[in-house]
């Protein structure tokens, strides 16, 4: 069973940064993807960033410049840089894990998700 646990988010001010974490087990990430979402009350969770098996990598043009997905050599852990962060980035950010297709297809194709954290920027 796929489990999924982020950590790393808070509240910071406009221009600052925050790193966020996404513990992977029970997840076999050769061949898969992993990426992050936001989600704003409202509106539909968004896709931001995701990363195959061959370390490529890809960024929606709203973080793309700002946001950087990375994950660690075993692929048991993503992580989300964030920097130059704006007021307009206050949403919970959820971890996702998947068949490369799922991710870029969208959030209804997902299966596999973490529990969410929320991070807050202040103007």
């Amino acid at each position: 069973q796929v489990q999924l646990v982020e950590s790393g988010g808070g509240s910071v001010e406009t221009g600052g940064s925050l790193t966020l974490s996404c513990a992977a087990s029970g997840y076999t990430y050769s061949g898969h993807c992993m990426g992050w979402f936001r989600q704003v009350p409202g509106k539909e969770r968004e896709g931001l960033a995701h990363i195959g098996g061959d370390g490529s990598t890809s960024y929606a043009p709203s973080v793309k410049g700002r946001f950087t997905i990375s994950r660690d050599n075993a692929g048991s852990t993503l992580y989300l840089q964030m920097d130059s962060l704006k007021p307009e980035d206050t949403a919970v950010y959820y971890c996702a894990a998947d068949l490369c297709w799922r991710l870029v297809q969208g959030p209804d194709e997902v299966r596999n998700w973490g529990q969410g954290t929320q991070v807050t920027v202040s103007s």
